[in-house]
């Protein structure tokens, strides 16, 4: 029972960061790069989450998939605060990214 639950609470870790990401590629698209900061600010928190959480179940090709997920957060917000619209494509690698997570998860 608490292994399906770290997996249910990981599968909603995954889709809330996703879904942030999503957010903020709305957001920088409209030229809202305060908010678009937020979202992946909040994706960032979701992620850490989910990586902890795919230590803890031994799953490194996920976390290796996170981590650079995160890295790519990372460079997003960076580019966000500089009022640079790459930070669209890189927040679409990250949600790509945590896509192919989910994914994984789904078909385990």
């Amino acid at each position: 029972m608490v292994r399906a639950l770290q997996i249910c609470e990981l599968r909603g870790e995954l889709l809330g960061a996703r879904a942030a990401v999503l957010d903020a590629r709305v957001a920088i698209y409209s030229v809202n790069f305060g908010e678009a900061s937020k979202h992946l600010e909040g994706a960032r928190g979701l992620l850490r989450r989910a990586d902890e959480r795919l230590k803890s179940l031994g799953r490194d090709d996920e976390v290796r998939q996170v981590q650079t997920a995160l890295a790519s957060i990372d460079d997003a917000q960076r580019m966000a605060g500089k009022l640079d619209q790459s930070a669209n494509s890189r927040a679409g690698e990250a949600a790509k990214m945590v896509a192919d997570v989910l994914e994984a998860e789904t078909k385990r």
